[in-house]
């Protein structure tokens, strides 16, 4: 994706070399390659979209423990599900609106994302998330029972496998809403974000509903606590492949099985046979 501005003066575009970036020189012999342009563009959205999920999502458990449950357990849902919604239809356009490594892996892993970008997604994310968590560290006196990150409420065992099911769901619907020419992509932001909303439901009491390695490192690195950190991010990285392999696996398409069985041994034998 590349951004091409036009202010009226004498352009001219010219590549540095063959897939490199391109390059914007203007009369008052500024030059600037659109390709970083772009890419700093899309840091800032994560950065600042991921910020706004972990501030409002985090800070709402925190509102809820301080202040006598004011929010209330089905507020908690409702305000991650409408947070990641409202920040994927304003800067989805822009980045893509992962928020989250565990979808930006998984989209590099199906060919869905270049992934010399990955690692960039991935430290804007945990950026976005660390400062979310600090300024909700300075704003409110956060005490253990406060605790807005996530830790497993029983066993490592149990809220790893629920925050492998809850993911696969996430990226399933992911996949079908945002890469599938086929689906309504005007409803994605409303799809993913009831879908957050009923996972928290479900899960919450017992993992905290993560889905998200960047959801729970940036509390855990603010407030050091790093208890059952593994599950969160081994987890959402396994749910999110498994997902995102299962929704492929059904995807439609016209080709015939023996183009497929290229690239794919086991269809590969099937074709065969």
């Amino acid at each position: 994706m590349a951004i091409k501005k036009t202010d009226g003066n004498e352009e001219e575009i010219s590549g540095i070399e063959e897939g490199g970036c391109d390059t914007i020189k203007n009369n008052h012999g500024l030059c600037m390659s659109t390709s970083v342009v772009t890419m700093t563009q899309k840091v800032i959205a994560e950065v600042i979209g991921t910020f706004f999920v972990i501030f409002s999502g985090c800070g709402a458990v925190v509102v809820n423990d301080l202040y006598g449950g004011t929010v209330t357990f089905p507020g908690i849902c409702v305000v991650w599900g409408l947070v990641v919604m409202v920040m994927i239809y304003t800067v989805g356009h822009i980045s893509g609106a992962h928020f989250n490594p565990a979808v930006t892996i998984t989209f590099a892993i199906f060919r869905r994302f270049p992934w010399w970008e990955v690692p960039i997604y991935i430290g804007a994310q945990l950026v976005g998330s660390i400062l979310a968590s600090g300024v909700l560290s300075i704003m409110f006196d956060v005490t253990s029972k406060a605790y807005f990150g996530t830790v497993p409420v029983g066993s490592d065992r149990q809220s790893l496998a629920i925050e492998i099911v809850i993911t696969f769901f996430l990226m399933f619907i992911i996949s079908g809403v945002a890469t599938d020419n086929r689906a309504i992509g005007e409803l994605a932001g409303l799809a993913i974000g009831s879908t957050i909303m009923l996972n928290v439901f479900v899960a919450g009491p017992i993992s905290g509903a993560s889905m998200n390695p960047a959801r729970s490192i940036g509390p855990a690195i603010v407030r050091h606590v790093y208890k059952g950190l593994w599950v969160y991010i081994v987890g959402p990285l396994l749910g999110a492949i498994a997902g995102g392999f299962t929704y492929n696996l059904i995807r439609h398409t016209d080709k015939p099985l023996g183009e497929l069985a290229k690239t794919t041994s086991i269809l590969r034998s099937l074709s065969k046979s």
